[in-house]
């Protein structure tokens, strides 16, 4: 996902307390910069602040980081000089999305797990009542009419 123009993310959703890795091809790799850094926090008050040296590579600079919790990821770069690339005084900010818990099992909901046991051997009752009405509906007619065993003799006189 591109952000803005020279700066990328493998992920398209920014997401809580996961990794994630950034690339910067921005004004100081083109400016040759052998040093870069990405200072960055979370939330309006930047908590968590943090500063990482980026790896130089040749599709720019690059670093892993384990995002926090926080409405927002706000960065800046700077470069060994202590030059600054903070979006011209706005300094570069992303939503971050809540993780989807609703796979998750906590433990309150662990003694429902015998109502969903339940419910799933009433399903299987129920699915074996409609396949016995079927049979019941199908074949009975055939029993009385005498169709089926007309049908079931001539196949034992074949053999």
């Amino acid at each position: 996902m591109e952000l803005m123009k020279n700066i990328f993310f493998n992920t398209d959703k920014l997401i809580e307390n996961t990794d994630v890795k950034i690339s910067y091809t921005g004004k100081f790799f083109q400016d040759g910069c052998d040093e870069v850094f990405i200072h960055y926090g979370f939330g309006l008050n930047w908590d968590g602040l943090n500063e990482v040296k980026m790896e130089k590579t040749e599709l720019g600079f690059q670093a892993e980081l384990l995002l926090g919790v926080g409405e927002s990821f706000n960065f800046c770069f700077k470069n060994g000089a202590d030059e600054w690339d903070n979006n011209d005084g706005q300094n570069y900010s992303v939503e971050l999305e809540k993780p989807q818990t609703d796979l998750i099992v906590l433990d309150d909901e662990i003694t429902t797990l015998g109502t969903a046991r339940k419910l799933r051997r009433s399903y299987l009752w129920s699915k074996k009542v409609r396949l016995a009405v079927y049979k019941i509906i199908t074949y009975l007619p055939k029993l009385i009419s005498g169709n089926y065993k007309k049908k079931h003799k001539e196949v034992t006189d074949a053999e």
